[in-house]
């Protein structure tokens, strides 16, 4: 085993909430609480320098061995120990129910640890890329692990298309390499912190990954001139919060002044018009400020209130452009909410705001083009005319990676004072417009801090909320006060050096990355801090607003002492013939009623249940002696209905003596049916004994024709007797005549399917099996003529498609999150009968051509794969996600049937043609079968050839390389076009008739700065010959590439290896460096350097977006 110890542990312990993607295994993920073999892992692993008890931190080294060959669903590494505990890996080889690798941290020994056991880690995961080291996948995250939270990490860690692909270096000779680097921290107790009673503030609930909108929330909240300008904003008492971000935010900053628990911002978001899926995505902090800012100048238009934002944040610069030689000078004023300053090459904030206002020289090839004055030498710049009270400084923490074509995280050291001057080196920032009677003295307010890596990670913030010399950290729900150096000095980035374990060895001290660090900076200038730290109170809050959280705020302390007491009391739920002619046929079809829509008492536990009876007697009016109350039972067949009348002994109980007697299931409410006989006044009667011959039944009535099921009453018939002996009784509920033949139900159960038989009217009721609580449904008989008239002519039909019928709601497939129609359908439908519906309602002709995409209800998203064609039987099959049920399906109209598209293989391929200055790009159908001289045959007949007899090639680029030239003979169906580029083009003359001595060898164009070299443009291969120098390739380039001399001239050349440039000098042989037969052929080429020129992609909008984010939208 080998010893390394990455970053230390931080002081305290970061909260639970992470990005959307870590998970835990067990809890989180349907089918996790399945039981699974698991196999002990048999590979390979090493512990870095095997850590002793007490090393807090430690990397882990796991070596997988024929990985491909795993058959087990999960796979744990061996143990090892950090921080005096035992950890493990645990991976999932084939995805948790994801077709990505997933990959988790895991507490070895939980299963055997004392109960309420908790440790906290922060930790990274890794999978090593074997090829190159620099595009390894690393993820890092921390958690608190208990019993509940044993295992923690990354459900969709990377794609399993790419950890199974040979070429890309995660699977080498079938081994994967794996590692964990952990630091255990201490373990604070946090369920008994008070952050109010702690700090006098409390923190925000985080909804699964809004912590960046909490630290933006509370920062804003504690500028109170903001808070006051929000409290001043008109709302009524009609709008709703989750209809009105005014109102809502409002809301959000009274609780956050007067609640004494942690706040939730769950109004908020539902204002912003997001759903699940929106709070479970994290954004970048700085984009929602932006966001955020415009939203409110927009609603705060027309109000008291109008300019806030702009008179808080807003200032101005100055962008000029003034030439050397002449006197010219062109400027533009711009203003701003916030800056961007570098942190890439700058030590502190000075820096960047020198870097800021760096002059640029206009000269040579770049000179500028002066109104009537022609090209001129000039200098670029800019000055600032203004700064805003509130200066809201975003540090560039991430930037683009040209090389990588990836956004990374600059963890670099970046200081920042507590005292900002931006009038140093007399005003060297300011334009000579500026106002030098302001004096732009800045004092720190507060920190965001981003704490991980460019994947995701964790926001908080470090608040002075009155510039006091005390700091609080604000850190999702819980607020704790801090020094001035954690704010501060902490938040710096940058490597820390690890304390040596062995001070007397001359070894060499190990530093790691701090990976949290400041990310946003708000400074108040000195001048406006008495306008901006302003009091807050009451009367700067609409008294609507006060009444309505007031009222909030009461309900929720009457809740809360409900739960306190709720051990003292006893719900009784009480249901009477009202309740059940409410609810079914409208609410409800099956059983009798639904309990949480009836009269509810909570009564105390020692009152005796004849007490209760004179409590019911005087909310709903009914004499004591008046009522009998039945009990419920739920039946083997999972029905509920009521079951025997209670005796005088049980009615002598208290009422939680009856609970506790009567209830075996031992819920917690009691439920009561209370039968009540009413005369034709509808006053109530004296109540019919009850004996052992007779039976209680509920009766429904079916009228076909409106397909309507309603309650009609309730009789006591004889066990001895037959139905046709009730018959009169039942046509006069009905409103039948007398001579009306009459059909009767039992109706039986519902789940997992609907039981509903035929009743003889002739055989006795004991024969028939019905007992007390039973349900018989009736009808008029249908006559022979008129069934088919009814969609449903009989009950048991009527109830089957009620149990079945599902309204879906279809959406097209390229708006995934708007409903274009509704049908109303059978779960039991099988798949022809639902495309017909869809085909039906979109007027194709030919159902065969829907294609349907099912939904997945944990992203709120398409699923990835569409559902093939008569690939799943029902309905309900196309609905079901894991252990939930959506109503959402997504379709498509092809061009073809789904039946000849699934037997299709569709590739996108583009073409570049030998002699003209075009590319073009084809979808190319099919069979899965075919080969690639099949697909080029069918490219030949589309494109225009420089002649008749052209050879063309199929060849696989990515990242502006060429990997592959396929065989013709290679099938297609095993291709992926997703990731890479398949390009078609000619084979040049000179290729197919190579000499003996002569190379075929890669060139690619490629662009260098300080830092990175990027290839970009389109490879090519070329011919070059044993003894040729690279002033005769130049030529030939130059006419190839139609390149001017004078762009020509300013090229290099470069044989490149493994990323290394070797640069030529004219007289070079150039086939000397390129070794033959190289594995990896692509990594040894002929580049040519120079600027390019072509259009970049939009990453520069931007500059700190995360690159799996999708935009952050307001939407109301």
């Amino acid at each position: 085993m080998t010893i390394s110890t990455p970053p230390p542990a931080p002081a305290e312990p970061q909260p639970q909430q992470e990005e959307e993607e870590v998970l835990v295994p067990h809890q989180e993920l349907p089918n996790g609480t399945q039981p699974m073999e698991v196999v002990p892992a048999e590979p390979a692993a090493t512990v870095e320098n095997q850590p002793t008890e007490d090393t807090p931190i430690s990397r882990f080294t796991w070596t997988i061995d024929n990985l491909s060959r795993v058959n087990t669903k999960k796979l744990y590494s061996e143990t090892f120990v950090v921080g005096g505990y035992k950890w493990r890996v645990l991976i999932f080889p084939r995805g948790n129910n994801v077709e990505f690798l997933s990959m988790y941290l895991d507490v070895a020994d939980s299963a055997v640890l004392p109960y309420g056991w908790t440790r906290y880690a922060q930790f990274s995961l890794s999978v090593v890329n074997q090829i190159h080291n620099k595009f390894t996948i690393r993820k890092e995250t921390q958690h608190q692990f208990s019993a509940r939270e044993s295992d923690w990490g990354f459900t969709s860690f990377m794609p399993l298309s790419e950890l199974y692909n040979p070429s890309r270096g995660y699977l080498v000779n079938d081994t994967c390499v794996i590692e964990a680097e952990v630091a255990v921290c201490k373990v604070v107790d946090y369920w008994s912190y008070d952050s109010k009673k702690e700090t006098g503030y409390v923190g925000l609930k985080n909804q699964g990954a809004t912590c960046y909108m909490n630290s933006l929330l509370q920062t804003l909240y504690h500028i109170p001139y903001f808070r006051k300008a929000v409290y001043h904003m008109p709302t009524t008492e009609n709008d709703m919060p989750s209809g009105s971000i005014p109102l809502a935010l409002q809301s959000l900053f009274y609780k956050l002044q007067y609640n004494d628990s942690s706040v939730s911002t769950k109004e908020l978001t539902k204002s912003f018009g997001w759903d699940m899926h929106d709070s479970f995505m994290q954004h970048d902090v700085q984009e929602l400020n932006r966001v955020l800012s415009e939203k409110l100048e927009d609603k705060m238009k027309g109000t008291v209130v109008e300019g806030t934002i702009q008179q808080l944040f807003e200032g101005h610069h100055m962008n000029y452009i003034e030439c050397i030689n002449v006197d010219f000078k062109s400027t533009r004023k711009e203003s701003f909410y916030d800056l961007q300053l570098d942190v890439k090459g700058c030590q502190d904030v000075y820096a960047s705001f020198d870097k800021y206002v760096e002059v640029e020289r206009l000269e040579g090839d770049n000179k500028y083009h002066a109104e009537q004055h022609g090209l001129q030498d000039a200098k670029k710049g800019v000055l600032f005319i203004d700064f805003p009270p509130v200066l809201q400084l975003q540090l560039k923490r991430f930037e683009y990676d040209f090389m990588r074509d990836t956004m990374v995280k600059i963890n670099d050291r970046y200081e920042f004072p507590l005292q900002l001057d931006l009038d140093r080196d007399d005003g060297k920032y300011l334009s000579p417009d500026a106002d030098r009677n302001v004096r732009n003295l800045y004092t720190l307010h507060s920190v965001l801090v981003h704490s991980g890596g460019v994947h995701g990670g964790h926001y908080y913030a470090f608040i002075r909320p009155t510039l006091s010399d005390q700091w609080f950290k604000f850190d999702d729900e819980r607020v704790t006060k801090e020094d001035a150096k954690r704010a501060l000095e902490e938040q710096y980035g940058g490597e820390e050096e690890l304390p040596q374990t062995n001070p007397g060895l001359n070894n060499t001290p190990f530093k790691f990355t701090k990976y949290s660090n400041a990310y946003m900076l708000v400074y108040i200038r000195e001048s406006d801090k008495d306008k901006i730290i302003c009091n807050v109170d009451e009367k700067d809050i609409a008294e609507h607003l006060r009444i309505r959280l007031e009222k909030d705020r009461e309900e929720k302390e009457r809740r809360k002492k409900e739960k306190a007491e709720a051990h003292l009391y006893t719900i009784i739920k009480v249901a009477r013939d009202d309740d059940l002619t409410a609810q079914i046929g409208k609410d409800i079809y099956f059983d009798l009623v639904d309990h949480d829509k009836v009269p509810s008492f909570r009564i105390q536990k020692q009152m005796p249940f004849t007490q209760f009876k004179e409590e019911v007697a005087k909310e709903l009016g009914i004499p004591t002696q008046f009522q009998r109350f039945w009990l419920w039972a739920k039946r083997q067949n999972h029905t509920y209905r009521p079951n025997r009348p209670l005796t005088p002994q049980e009615e002598a109980l208290t009422v939680g003596q009856l609970k506790e007697a009567a209830n075996k299931a031992h819920n917690a409410e009691l439920k009561l049916f209370l039968e009540v006989e009413l005369g034709l006044d509808l006053k109530p009667l004296a109540l019919p004994d009850k004996t052992r011959d007779d039976i209680l039944l509920f009766f429904k009535l079916y009228d076909p024709e409106k397909e309507q099921l309603r309650y009609v009453g309730r009789l006591f018939v004889k066990a001895s007797g037959r139905p046709q002996d009730i018959l009169p009784k039942l046509r006069k509920m009905a409103g039948f005549l007398q001579d009306d033949d009459v059909e009767l139900y039992e109706e039986i159960k519902f789940e997992p399917n609907v039981m509903c038989e035929y009743i003889d009217n002739r055989i006795i009721f004991r024969s028939c099996q019905l007992e007390d609580g039973d349900i018989v449904c009736f009808q008029k008989s249908p006559k022979p003529d008129t069934a088919d008239q009814f969609r449903y002519p009989d009950v048991p039909s009527f109830l089957v498609y009620i149990r079945n019928r599902q309204v879906v709601h279809f959406r097209s497939l390229e708006k995934p999150k708007e409903d274009d129609f509704c049908l109303e359908m059978s779960k039991i439908f099988t798949y022809d009968e639902v495309v017909e519906k869809v085909a039906q309602q979109l007027g194709v002709d030919d159902p065969s051509k829907i294609r349907l995409t099912s939904h997945n209800c944990y992203s709120q998203q398409p699923k990835p794969q569409p559902i093939k064609y008569r690939g799943v039987e029902r309905l309900l099959d196309m609905l079901i996600h894991y252990n939930q049920t959506s109503d959402i399906l997504y379709y498509e109209v092809l061009d073809i049937p789904l039946p000849e598209l699934q037997a299709l293989k569709t590739l996108k391929v583009t073409y570049h043609h030998a002699t003209k200055d075009e590319v073009s790009v084809h979808s190319i159908r099919l069979p899965k079968n075919s080969t690639v001289g099949d697909v080029l045959s069918d490219i030949k007949s589309k494109v225009d050839l420089s002649h008749p007899d052209a050879e063309l090639r199929l060849l696989e680029v990515f990242y502006h390389k060429i990997y592959k030239i396929f065989a013709p003979s290679e099938k297609i169906e095993n291709i992926n076009d997703q990731y890479w580029t398949l390009r078609a083009e000619e084979v040049p003359e000179e290729e197919k008739n190579l000499g003996p001595f002569d190379r075929l060898i890669h060139v690619y164009h490629f662009t260098k700065d300080t830092q990175n070299q990027t290839n970009f443009g389109e490879p090519f291969f070329m011919v070059i010959r044993e003894d040729e120098t690279l002033s005769s390739i130049k030529e030939r380039l130059q006419k190839k590439l139609k390149v001017s001399d004078e762009d020509f001239s300013k090229w290099k050349f470069a044989y490149i290896s493994l990323g290394r440039p070797d640069y030529f000098e004219d007289s070079d042989t150039v086939a000397t460096r390129f070794q033959r037969n190289m594995y990896g052929a692509w990594e040894q080429y002929l580049g040519l350097e120079h600027p390019d020129t072509a259009p970049r992609k939009a990453h520069s909008a931007n500059q700190n977006r995360h690159s799996f984010e999708r935009p952050v939208k307001i939407y109301n």
